[in-house]
């Protein structure tokens, strides 16, 4: 992570809990347009998301009650969330709220993840 991440964003990592872990990788893949590399520690596989040294996280494998509560993160698909939210809905996921404008901030949708995570999609642009 790099000074300016560390000084100047509150959020530095976050976790995603997942029951199916490769299913969640491929949906998480094609949702944010990325890469990710999986990594093991002790008994535990996980995928970190690949964050270039800016803010990060990763998929964990978690017990049976991962579910929709708990906290909303908000993940980047800047210029691309109609093609996120799509993505989204064919790869097991559930649209909870469709793009709308969250004033000067830019816009969201919210969606369930394959996992029954929800969490938010969030772009500068309606793109």
């Amino acid at each position: 992570m790099s000074d300016f991440n560390s000084q100047h964003n509150r959020a530095v990592w976050f976790d995603i809990p997942t029951i199916d872990l490769e299913r969640a990788a491929s949906f998480y893949r094609a949702v944010l347009g990325i890469q990710m590399h999986r990594e093991q520690f002790q008994d535990s596989a996980f995928y970190v998301l690949d964050h270039a040294g800016g803010n990060g996280g990763c998929l964990v494998t978690s017990p049976p009650e991962v579910g929709a509560g708990g906290v909303l993160v908000y993940l980047n698909v800047d210029g691309r969330i109609r093609e996120a939210v799509k993505q989204a809905g064919q790869r097991g996921g559930k649209i909870l709220e469709p793009i709308h404008p969250i004033g000067p901030h830019g816009f969201r949708a919210i969606v369930l993840d394959c996992e029954g995570n929800r969490v938010a999609l969030h772009s500068q642009r309606d793109t």
